[in-house]
């Protein structure tokens, strides 16, 4: 992508403009590092295209590449001149949740990205000690429909397959209620007293579910007022 203009905004726009750039970034600032973690938060990006972006990102000085001590392979991470976009990212996402939430699509739905964000927003805090297996069962779709969560030692892992362990919660909904709950737009808390979501198994889990079940940190910004959207601004 290229404007052919030399104003700043042109040129940064002809980097971070480009299609996932952006996601990419947000998964880095979330504290993604290894490949597969990119993929398991970006799960409609090709592996090839993923690629791509993150050479023009190292090519462009936003990222590097390190290699860890004892793990194959290398991570990805920002370098101060990358970490400067934070605000962007964060001004972004406060802007989509307060004037682009609306009615959500079903394609929009991507219940691997939920999961994902789902166990790394995990109050580790706010559970037991020892060990603590949720699953998560979603009763409109059919692929992926059902998630565990491992919890052991401040560590979560993420399954789709049964990984034979026995399981403390059984949380049951539909993807569009946990997506509602964790753009903020139904409290887990009436979604539990009308039985949108049914949790089942250990009473204390249950009754601390929501303490610990970590929703998106802008969850809080409202609906911006549309009449402002008709309206021009004042100068």
């Amino acid at each position: 992508m290229e404007y052919g203009q030399f104003c700043p905004v042109a040129k940064a726009t002809e980097l971070l403009g480009e299609r996932w750039m952006l996601l990419i970034l947000r998964e880095l600032f979330l504290g993604s590092h290894r490949y597969s973690e990119l993929q398991r938060g970006l799960s409609r990006i090709s592996p090839s295209l993923l690629t791509k972006r993150l050479k023009e990102l190292e090519q462009a000085g936003i990222v590097v590449r390190k290699s860890v001590q004892g793990r194959k392979g290398r991570d990805y991470y920002l370098t101060p001149a990358g970490r400067e976009l934070k605000p962007l990212i964060e001004t972004l996402a406060v802007w989509g949740m307060r004037w682009t939430r609306g009615q959500l699509r079903d394609e929009e739905l991507d219940v691997e990205f939920l999961m994902w964000d789902i166990q790394r927003r995990l109050l580790f805090d706010k559970l037991p000690d020892g060990e603590s297996i949720f699953c998560f069962v979603f009763s409109d779709i059919e692929r992926y429909d059902k998630w565990w969560l491992v919890v052991r030692d401040g560590n979560v892992d993420l399954c789709t397959e049964n990984p034979g362990l026995d399981v403390d919660l059984y949380i049951r909904s539909s993807l569009r209620t946990m997506v509602e709950i964790w753009e903020g737009d139904l409290t887990l808390k009436a979604a539990l007293q009308d039985e949108r979501v049914r949790a089942q198994g250990n009473r204390q889990l249950v009754k601390t579910m929501p303490d610990w079940l970590g929703v998106n940190p802008y969850s809080d910004v409202r609906p911006g007022d549309p009449a402002l959207t008709r309206i021009a601004a004042e100068y």
